[in-house]
């Protein structure tokens, strides 16, 4: 297996892996490519271009092409022409244990055995078969097909001469290109000179055309006779062909006869009985459906006639009808064709004949007397003008009425205004021309009827707008109702219908004339419905069931054509029967939307009320005239509008905040005039105050006393027993008695004021609770400015602030103090629990209260304090006794005990001198230290036991000290 350097396929390289490598620029590295002497060369084909020009394996055979994978490998290793084998053929490049290795079958190809091809086999041995067959049994054709393709190829060869002009299937003569293809002209010209030469061109054009026929006939012959036998034998069954025909027609002739004698006798009677019947089925379908056209015609009188009796719900059915009537049974009648947008136009002039009567109606039932009567206007009228909106979708109506509402409230307040300044002859109409200026002319009586009068007139209007609010929301409630019933039976009839479906499905292929049972049954029923319908809907007495070919029978009146929509009577509140039919396609979302707005229409009548009488208020108000009322008028004023707050609330359902807004304001201007007033006062009282004690008219005793039954309001006046009676020393209270100056008298009636204007007006607790506090510590801080800090002095003239006016001041303090606990109760219980903070105000001001009695109290004590400090730091143990001092201090405790004893309480007056004698044991101890004298027994130990026994004797003969102990040995020295 070795073969020649010189004819070797592998191309020469330096490297090993030459043979994988390609060049990157072939047309520069190569040689021309010339022909290759291969071992089969191509044969030539006369074309020197075509000749190969390949690259010859011995002049490239150092050079590797494509050309060289041609050569197969048996013909490289066993080809003659090479000088000698190349034993190292393999081994030169591939290395040298190439020849002796095995190479490792590959994991990606499958071993392929004659197992494989068994299926094959078994396919195409029967077809091999059956092909052999076929061959033994079909004779060679070899001589006639030779005869039959050389005859061919002459006959074809001689076709060829003739143009193929002559074989076009459009080949006319008529047309001139094609007649001037054929016959040129120029073989007719006869210019001189050339006529010889032209009529030997005619002769051989003539020749040529008459050669071109004879080839035509020829052939013509040739395959006539190539079909000649086909030919005389389709000649020779002619006439039997023309005898089987002549039979056959006489066969259908007879044939003919019999069945018209069968279709006279047995067939055209019923089929006249059956066309009749078609024909009758046919002129009754024209009737209905002239009816049917007659009752449409009278649509648009019928729905005049409705709208003038303000059927509107009955004229829009009418028209939906007739409208569904015309596309579905009357669709294409020429005479109908405007009729459609003439309905829907009217169906427009019916939305807004809708909107104007509603519109007009609202504005009748607002606008009617307001009296007593709560009636709602014309409901069967205001019904079907609600269903009418409804079932055109005019949701906003509403929003007509609310707009009238508005305009009736003005025109009541104005109305109300004018008819009580006529009745009042002091106004002067023509001087005064504004009416908010003639209102302001009135005084409060007549304008506090004024407004009465309009809240009356309001609480009337209200509960009119609310019934006819519920009216409509009824309305739309029936038809809510009405939704979810439908809702509910088509549910209903799914449910039975699934069911019979699913007992139809268990009939197993038992059939009735080619159907099965069920459905000739069901079509059994139809045809018995249709045909009850059918008598039932035909005017004429001699009409009959329709066979079932009239299917259009249940459509043969307008009210057929409504069928599918169900009606049902509904009642209104008010007894009102109306039929809700099903083609309101309004959703439950959609009612339910409406059915609240509604509601907030009712919501929104009484904000107007109360708007416009805010309005009123605010009028009357421009010139103080609400904030100069006194507490009655103020308080009937409050309590006047609270009343028809409470009433338009019960109405409506909700509160409305303007007017309680407003009176709340008014009430806190009242309140701040009201506290201003008062303090005002108080401070006149208390710059007018000589803190003397005052006498206690009968009517203020009255006015504790019933303070005193647990109850704080303002008792009424008595004149005829308050002359009988005089007035009192002393204030009784609870079984104490109690001096008072009559600023403070006075004081506890504000108190009181301050409390009923609470009952009056529960709104402004909270603020007369700050103004009270406020009053109460102003009364504290001013009286200790007047008192203790001697105020008095410069602002009434009094010479001193006596004990007796701190006692005093002390005791109207208690007084205060007392009342305290009870007005933090009559406050808490008007209070909510969340505003109960409010009350550490009491605590506050009673702290401040007690703070001054101890301070009132602490100066009565130094006053004595001062007076002993004097007295005692001159005091000489000597005779005779008692001596000046304790005399001169005797007196001036017997002057204090006489001027506080009638006003302060026993109690207190014994521990105002013990806190006294305290002083008063401390001043003469240290006195005695000073002067060395102890309690020895001695001379001077003696005088001042005396002048001691002396001040003790004297202390306790004091009314109400007798038992007063003065543990008088506390002067001594203790002995160490």
């Amino acid at each position: 297996m070795a073969s020649s350097h010189s004819s070797s396929p592998v191309p020469q390289s330096n490297s090993s892996d030459a043979f994988f490598k390609k060049e990157m620029d072939a047309t520069k590295r190569f040689r021309p490519v010339q022909s290759l002497p291969d071992v089969c060369p191509k044969e030539p084909t006369g074309n020197p271009n075509n000749l190969c020009d390949s690259p010859s394996l011995v002049a490239d055979q150092q050079r590797w092409t494509i050309y060289h994978s041609k050569v197969n490998l048996p013909a490289a290793l066993n080809d003659p022409r090479l000088a000698k084998r190349e034993s190292d053929f393999f081994t030169k490049t591939w290395g040298v244990d190439f020849v002796d290795t095995e190479v490792t079958p590959s994991f990606y190809l499958p071993q392929i055995t004659k197992e494989h091809f068994a299926l094959y086999q078994q396919e195409i041995t029967p077809r091999e078969k059956v092909h052999e067959r076929c061959k033994n049994i079909c004779t060679p054709k070899d001589t006639f097909d030779r005869t039959l393709l050389r005859t061919h190829d002459k006959s074809r060869t001689d076709l060829e001469q003739v143009p193929k002009i002559f074989m076009k299937p459009d080949f006319a003569l008529e047309d001139s290109l094609t007649f001037n293809a054929v016959l040129p002209w120029s073989h007719f010209s006869t210019a001189g000179g050339k006529g010889n030469r032209d009529a030997a061109s005619s002769r051989l054009l003539q020749e040529k055309l008459s050669h071109y026929l004879d080839i035509v006939e020829v052939n013509i012959a040739h395959q006539i006779s190539l079909r000649s036998e086909a030919f005389f034998h389709a000649m020779t069954s002619q006439h039997e062909l023309q005898d089987y025909l002549r039979k056959t027609s006489q066969a259908v002739k007879l044939l003919r006869e019999k069945i018209s004698k069968i279709d006279k006798v047995m067939c055209e009677g019923s089929l006249r009985v059956l066309r009749l019947s078609l024909t009758r089925n046919n002129c009754i379908k024209a009737y209905n459906k002239l009816k049917l056209m007659a009752t449409v015609h009278q649509t648009q009188p019928t729905v005049q006639l409705l709208l003038s009796t303000s059927e509107y719900v009955g004229a829009l059915d009418l028209i939906a009808t007739t409208q569904e009537v015309l596309q579905q049974e009357l669709q294409g009648i020429h005479s109908f064709r405007h009729l459609g947008s003439q309905l829907c136009e009217l169906e427009k002039l019916i939305d807004k004949m809708m909107i104007a009567e509603f519109s007009t109606y609202a504005r009748n039932d607002l606008n009617r007397p307001l009296e007593d009567d709560c009636q709602i206007l014309e409901e069967e009228r205001l019904v079907s003008l609600v269903f009418g909106l409804l079932k055109q979708r005019k949701l906003n109506f509403y929003e007509i009425y609310g707009d009238e509402m508005i305009n009736t409230a003005k025109n009541i307040i104005k109305q109300c205004v004018v008819n009580t300044v006529s009745q009042i002859e002091e106004i002067d109409t023509e001087v005064v021309v504004k009416l908010a200026d003639q209102m302001r002319m009135m005084n409060f009586p007549q304008w506090f009827d004024l407004l009465k009068n309009i809240f009356s007139k309001f609480t009337i209007f209200l509960k009119r707008i609310k019934a006819t609010l519920n009216t409509i929301r009824s309305v739309v409630f029936l038809v809510l109702d009405k939704n979810q019933k439908t809702r509910d039976l088509e549910d209903t009839l799914q449910k039975n219908s699934a069911k019979e479906s699913a007992v139809d499905t268990e009939v197993a292929y038992l059939t009735h004339e080619g159907m099965f049972i069920s459905d000739a049954f069901s079509d059994g029923e139809l045809q018995t419905g249709a045909a009850d319908t059918a008598s039932q809907r035909n005017t004429s007495p001699n009409s009959e069931p329709c066979s079932s070919d009239s299917v259009s029978e249940p459509e043969c009146t307008t009210d057929s054509s409504s069928s599918k929509e169900h009606t049902s009577s509904s009642i209104t509140p008010g007894g009102v029967e109306m039929m809700i039919s099903d083609d309101m396609k309004l959703t439950d979302l959609e009612l339910i939307r409406l059915a609240n707005n509604i509601q907030e229409l009712l919501y929104n009548a009484s904000d107007i009320c109360h708007d416009r009488s805010v309005k009123f208020l605010m009028a009357r108000a421009k010139d103080g005239f609400l904030e100069k009322l006194n507490s009655n008028e103020f308080v009937t004023l409050s309590r006047l509008m609270e009343g028809f707050i409470l009433d338009t609330e019960q109405i409506c359902g909700r509160k409305s905040m303007s007017l309680r807004g407003a009176l709340q304001s008014q009430a806190n201007r009242f309140v701040n005039r009201f506290h201003e007033e008062r303090k005002t006062k108080l401070s006149l009282l208390l710059d007018n105050e000589r803190w003397k004690q005052a006498e206690v008219p009968a009517e203020f005793q009255d006015l504790v006393d019933s303070v005193s039954d647990g109850r704080i309001s303002l008792p009424e006046k008595k004149t005829t027993a308050t002359e009988e009676r005089k007035p009192a020393e002393f204030l009784i209270v609870e079984g104490q008695k109690y001096a008072t100056v009559g600023t403070v008298l006075l004081l506890i009636r504000i108190i009181l004021e301050y409390c009923q204007c609470v009952d009056n007006i529960p709104s402004i607790t909270t603020d007369m609770l700050t103004r009270l506090s406020d009053l109460l510590k102003y009364f504290n801080s001013r009286s200790c400015q007047l008192v203790l800090g001697a105020g008095a002095l410069q602002v009434v003239g009094l010479k001193t602030i006596t004990t007796k006016n701190l006692a005093l001041s002390s005791r109207c303090l208690q007084l205060i103090v007392h009342y305290i606990p009870i007005i933090r109760a009559h406050f808490e219980a008007r209070l909510q629990p969340k505003q109960f903070s409010m009350l550490r105000h009491f605590d506050h001001i009673t702290k401040d209260y007690h703070d001054h009695i101890a301070e009132i109290s602490a100066k009565l004590v130094a006053i004595m304090d001062s007076l002993f400090d004097k007295l005692l730091s001159k005091y000489e143990v000597k005779a005779p006794v008692p001596s000046a001092c304790f005399r001169n201090i005797c007196k001036q405790m017997a002057k204090m005990h006489e001027a506080i004893y009638d006003l302060l309480p026993e109690e207190q007056t014994q521990m105002l001198f013990l806190r006294i004698n305290a002083s008063y044991k401390l001043h003469l101890k240290r006195q005695l230290a000073h002067l060395n004298v102890v309690n020895d027994g001695g001379p001077l130990n003696g005088l001042v036991t005396s002048d001691v026994a002396f001040y003790t004797g004297n202390l306790q003969a004091l009314k109400g000290l007798n038992n007063l102990d003065l543990n008088m040995a506390e002067i001594w020295e203790q002995k160490r």
